[in-house]
């Protein structure tokens, strides 16, 4: 029995040294494929929230217009914080938001008989962590619905 124990013991020792590296090297493969991948997929579920800051302030801002009768560029009069013309965080902090208003101009016959809208802009400005992702760094929404992007589909995304 001995003879056999003996044939045995080397194998029960534990992995070799090459069977180590083998795994390593596997392991190492599979990481920098899945860090990158799993980074990108961050970055892009953020920009949910940038897309979703910026509907609900439009809406946020056509009820603030059928109250007051105009746009409002101050953030409290919308429900957020901040403070008039200044940037400011929405949900985590991955994006700073601002909301520019331009005032109707009344009618002033004859150069302009109709008159100028009132108008808004709201935009959405990718902040701290979010910066890598360069693709789709800003979001803007304005009051014709129109939504643009650092890069045309961005808003599909």
């Amino acid at each position: 029995m001995k003879v056999n124990e003996r044939a045995r013991a080397p194998r029960d020792r534990g992995f070799t040294l090459v069977e180590l590296i083998v795994a390593m090297v596997i392991l190492a493969t599979l990481t920098a494929i899945a860090i990158p991948s799993y980074s990108i997929y961050v970055l892009k579920s953020h920009r949910t929230e940038a897309k979703s800051a910026l509907l609900d302030l439009a809406s946020l801002e056509e009820r603030y217009f059928s109250t007051a009768g105009t746009y409002s560029n101050n953030p409290p009069d919308l429900g957020y914080p901040g403070t008039a013309g200044t940037a400011f965080p929405v949900g985590s902090g991955w994006y700073n938001v601002l909301v520019s208003v331009n005032a109707a101009i009344p009618p002033a016959p004859p150069a302009s008989p109709a008159g100028t809208p009132a108008t808004y802009t709201i935009t959405a400005t990718a902040i701290g962590q979010q910066l890598p992702d360069a693709a789709c760094a800003t979001f803007t929404i304005n009051s014709a619905g129109q939504q643009t992007a650092t890069s045309p589909d961005c808003w599909a995304n």
